[in-house]
């Protein structure tokens, strides 16, 4: 495996629906933001965390600072996507996301997303909760 190329550290599956493509049968373009969102909650809960896990036992929320998105080809209707999320850099309170939406091997979307973790009151930054910063590490 090339080492400049990211392991992938998870993937997640998506149907493309009438829902979301225009009358082209073509996906809409902030369409990919949910289907990439829907994956990140995933890779949360696949590590054992939840939105009301962090919420609740650990008074964090996690919040988008920054997305640089690419578009290289369209989806369409009834398109089977695979939409990764891959870590490439964890800090105290944020954590740098690669995410790419791939059809029949062909990547459709790349996008880095900078998410911070807040507190659930404050929505100040805090440190992201030990035991998920752990388990980020080991996935890694």
């Amino acid at each position: 495996m090339d080492s400049a190329i990211p392991k992938i550290d998870f993937s997640f599956p998506v149907r493309v629906y009438y829902q979301d493509t225009d009358a082209g049968g073509v996906v809409y373009h902030t369409c990919y933001l949910n289907f990439m969102e829907r994956a990140r909650y995933e890779w949360l809960r696949a590590l054992g965390f939840n939105v009301n896990s962090l919420t609740a036992d650990h008074k964090a929320l996690f919040m988008v600072r920054s997305i640089d998105v690419v578009y290289f080809k369209p989806a369409v209707l009834d398109d089977l996507l695979n939409v990764t999320v891959t870590v490439n850099e964890i800090g105290r309170s944020r954590i740098t996301l690669l995410q790419e939406i791939i059809c029949n091997h062909v990547k459709l979307v790349s996008a880095t997303i900078h998410v911070v973790c807040v507190g659930a009151e404050t929505l100040k930054p805090v440190s992201i909760p030990a035991p998920l910063r752990e388990k980020i590490r080991n996935s890694a």
